[in-house]
């Protein structure tokens, strides 16, 4: 393929970094859902830093949610060469097709974040999304003495994370669901993740329960704000919410106490684990992560590095999030009084 050519390729897909063809056994793809969220900036530029220390090119596209459009990149990064494509799956069942595609060009597929349901999958870099349904249920029992009413914001039918989270907090939960201390009152998915969806699931819980809700325990950042601001719309006190993603305005609603907890799912060293992956698959050696485990996927067990997550309090604040640079301290004002009393312990 010239120059030219490829450039035509670039414009029709869409793609957000795109080279000239070069040789070598160094070429990854990294296939990204989207780039319209703040997050995903993060692991393109964590992805692409890592990467470079390892000596990889990397082909970095973004697929604005699209499902074709993301297959179109992915054949075109297997045309300019990529030995392992690195994907973040538009959807995890349709993204079985890719890893025939790959194979049959002589790449190896790494799922990065969310799952692709096949037991060809090379391999499957993700946060310990289980550990985070495991720890919101855990803290919210602990919240409501492991008694009342509680409220499920799932995201995306049929998206592997969510899938993940919901588990984690039906296994944690049972015991409490089986002797009737807990109530679920409401468990909905809700498409694209939507805060706006999530706001109204929330709102009709309170109706249906004339505003008796105890717990909301929610799979991302962006529903968990839907939940604080209908709890705070129906002027109810109380209620324990839990998010995940740690995104800077609900760990401001931590510190302000609007909501209980967030779970962090650091991006940096999902990033790093799968430019280390990558780089061992594209050298033909055995990736050696640590926290490795295996998955059932597509009727196989496929391995998988689990990065760990972990529970943000106002107290955790400083350490888990402004000392690691996952936020600024100026990102989190409501939490400047409890950031400088912290840094002023530590001294």
């Amino acid at each position: 393929m010239n120059i030219r050519t490829a450039a035509a390729m670039c414009a029709l897909a869409g793609l957000v970094a795109c080279k000239a063809p070069s040789h070598g056994n160094g070429r990854v793809a990294f296939l990204l859902s989207t780039l319209q969220e703040e997050r995903y900036q993060k692991d393109k530029k964590y992805f692409e830093a890592r990467a470079k220390e390892l000596g990889l090119d990397v082909i970095a596209l973004a697929a604005d949610n699209d499902n074709a459009k993301q297959l179109a990149q992915l054949e075109d990064a297997l045309t300019r060469g990529a030995k392992v494509v690195v994907v973040q799956p538009t959807d995890s069942a349709a993204a079985s097709s890719y890893i025939g595609i790959a194979h049959r060009a002589g790449a190896k597929v790494v799922a990065y974040d969310r799952a692709i349901y096949s037991k060809d999958l090379d391999y499957y870099v993700s946060h310990d999304s289980y550990q985070v349904g495991v720890l919101q249920a855990k803290a919210a029992i602990e919240a409501t003495g492991g008694k009342g009413n509680y409220v499920i914001l799932s995201g995306q039918a049929g998206h592997s994370v969510a899938s993940e989270i919901t588990r984690g907090y039906k296994e944690t939960l049972r015991p409490y669901l089986d002797r009737g201390d807990i109530r679920v009152v409401a468990e909905q998915n809700h498409s694209a993740w939507s805060p706006e969806q999530a706001l109204r699931t929330v709102e009709d819980a309170i109706a249906r329960t004339d505003g008796k809700i105890d717990a909301i325990l929610a799979n991302n950042s962006g529903m968990a704000r839907g939940a604080v601001q209908a709890v705070q719309s129906a002027h109810l006190q109380n209620v324990f919410i839990a998010g995940a993603d740690a995104d800077a305005a609900n760990v401001n609603y931590v510190c302000e106490g609007e909501q209980s907890v967030e779970v962090l799912k650091d991006i940096e060293p999902l990033a790093d684990t799968a430019a280390d992956v990558a780089n061992a698959l594209v050298h033909g050696k055995t990736p050696t992560e640590v926290n490795q485990q295996t998955i059932e996927l597509g009727g196989g067990k496929v391995p998988v590095a689990a990065v760990r997550v972990a529970l943000v309090t106002p107290d955790n604040v400083k350490h888990l999030l402004v000392d690691t640079g996952f936020l600024k301290a100026s990102d989190l004002p409501a939490c400047a009084d409890k950031l400088a009393q912290l840094g002023t312990a530590k001294k």
